[in-house]
């Protein structure tokens, strides 16, 4: 909660330098102010499309923008290593456990936005009562940002729990 509330101050500095009131920037950035006020509160982290549109309407230039995303990434993501839950992971559950992580804080209605994967899909991801197609599970954490090595961690879960599965079925 930390990050995130550090997050939101460096939002509300940048709006105070740009010398702009929340109704200003709702002008600006196309968002009413009372959604900017919650977007920057350091309860929640805001999404990223909100996080560009105040940063935009602020004046921030382009070329800082990447930084600020990989900031706004590092907020959103579960301070527990992706890679490490997948490298551990042997059931659906803890593949779940580490798309859950990966993708937090968005809601399961903008990852459907994101990958136009159906949200009780991706949510049987998260709770581990579907195994993902690994093309689908490839475009969801591609959409999501992941690294080379989290993709490559998430298809080798995926091979690994799929053939646990298959061993299982056939030896029941």
């Amino acid at each position: 909660m930390e990050d995130v509330e550090a997050f939101a101050a460096a939002l509300q500095r940048v709006r105070r330098n740009a010398g702009l009131t929340y109704r200003e920037l709702a002008t600006r950035a196309h968002y009413s102010h009372p959604h900017l006020i919650r977007a920057s509160s350091g309860k929640h982290l805001p999404t990223w499309d909100v996080t560009a549109a105040i940063l935009k309407g602020c004046g921030v230039p382009a070329e800082l923008m990447p930084v600020w995303r990989r900031q706004w990434e590092t907020v959103s993501r579960d301070p527990q290593d992706i890679v490490e839950l997948l490298r551990s992971a042997e059931t659906l559950e803890d593949l779940g456990a580490a798309l859950s992580a990966l993708a937090r804080p968005r809601s399961l209605r903008t990852l459907e936005q994101l990958t136009r994967i159906p949200r009780a899909t991706i949510q049987a991801w998260f709770r581990g009562t579907r195994l993902p197609n690994r093309d689908r599970l490839d475009c969801l954490v591609r959409a999501l940002g992941a690294s080379p090595d989290e993709r490559t961690a998430f298809a080798e879960a995926v091979g690994r729990i799929s053939s646990g599965r298959c061993r299982a079925e056939r030896a029941a």
